[in-house]
């Protein structure tokens, strides 16, 4: 068996620094689709293995080069690569230096390969979180026409809101489409409606953001989005648990989407008032009925069977 071979990546806009542990040579290339393919022509399929950080779209041409040519990658959080890198005592920092602790951490913790990108997901994705900055600056300019007392002021801000109505309504058609096109995702799509509290936009979001529904256990998709909470506990110290991290945008859908299915639905506000009454917390409760609600669309995704 071939032993493994962990090449660091640290990723700006501009360029890409390798870090080849085996050889240990430090390379640079620009961030351009002909100066990746180029470098990952070079690399072994059967014993290379890419380590970076998630960058946004930064990363993207290099996942699509290394998912064409067969070669294994994996993206790591910024935050736990930096922690990990303050661990070994380096103060130093710059991109060649992240390159090699990134092929370190590699070798430690030995990731899994991530799949492939989809093109497909990646627009899902893409005009999805347009939609969301769409809405964040109706939210911004509804919040100022509430205080404005200028008359033009207030004209000037009910048009924006108007333009930007039909901005998000176009955006929504458009995700819409993209997701009829496709029989996959049209199926999943309908799946997910049929759970009582999940709408079509809150079901469009989860299908752009949570790729990974219906393909991890329930407790992985549990911590993956930031609702599994996790124990506060030291000496005396006991603290109730905490949920963090994860995918905030899918945990607000989540979150919506169980206030609906508290008010429609008898199961889901049986579970809510009895966790309420016996935690004496109402938002803990909502947080813990947004849980379920993950785990059984996780559960319909992955058996193919609507909620029932």
């Amino acid at each position: 068996m071939i032993a493994q071979n962990y090449v660091g990546c640290d990723i700006s806009k501009q360029w890409l620094d390798f870090f080849d542990e085996t050889s240990g040579r430090l390379r640079r290339v620009d961030n351009q689709a002909d100066a990746i393919a180029a470098y990952v022509a070079g690399l072994d399929l059967s014993r290379d293995f890419v380590v970076m950080e998630a960058t946004g779209v930064h990363d993207r041409l290099l996942r699509h080069a290394l998912a064409k040519a067969g070669v294994p990658f994996s993206r790591h959080n910024p935050a736990h690569t930096h922690h990990y890198a303050k661990s070994t005592r380096r103060r130093a920092k710059t991109d060649p230096l992240d390159a090699r602790m990134l092929s370190d951490y590699g070798r430690r913790y030995q990731p899994e390969a991530e799949p492939a990108p989809r093109e497909e997901g990646e627009r899902l994705q893409s005009l999805a979180g347009h939609r969301d900055q769409l809405v964040a600056m109706r939210a911004t300019l509804k919040k100022q026409l509430a205080e404005a007392f200028e008359a033009i002021v207030i004209t000037s801000l009910k048009d924006l809101i108007a333009d930007l109505d039909t901005r998000i309504k176009a955006f929504e058609s458009q995700i819409a489409e993209v997701i009829r096109q496709n029989q996959d995702a049209a199926r999943d799509h309908a799946l997910m409606v049929s759970v009582p509290g999940v709408s079509k936009v809150g079901a469009l979001s989860l299908l752009a953001l949570l790729p990974e529904l219906g393909q991890r256990s329930p407790k992985a998709i549990a911590a993956l989005v930031g609702l599994a909470p996790f124990d506060n506990k030291s000496g005396k110290l006991n603290r109730r648990s905490q949920i963090q991290g994860g995918r905030s945008r899918v945990r607000r859908a989540l979150y919506m989407a169980a206030l609906t299915a508290i008010r429609t639905c008898e199961r889901f506000k049986t579970f809510y008032t009895a966790l309420a009454a016996r935690s004496g917390s109402k938002k803990l409760a909502i947080i813990a009925v947004a849980r379920k609600l993950l785990v059984v669309l996780n559960a319909i995704i992955r058996d193919k069977t609507a909620f029932v």
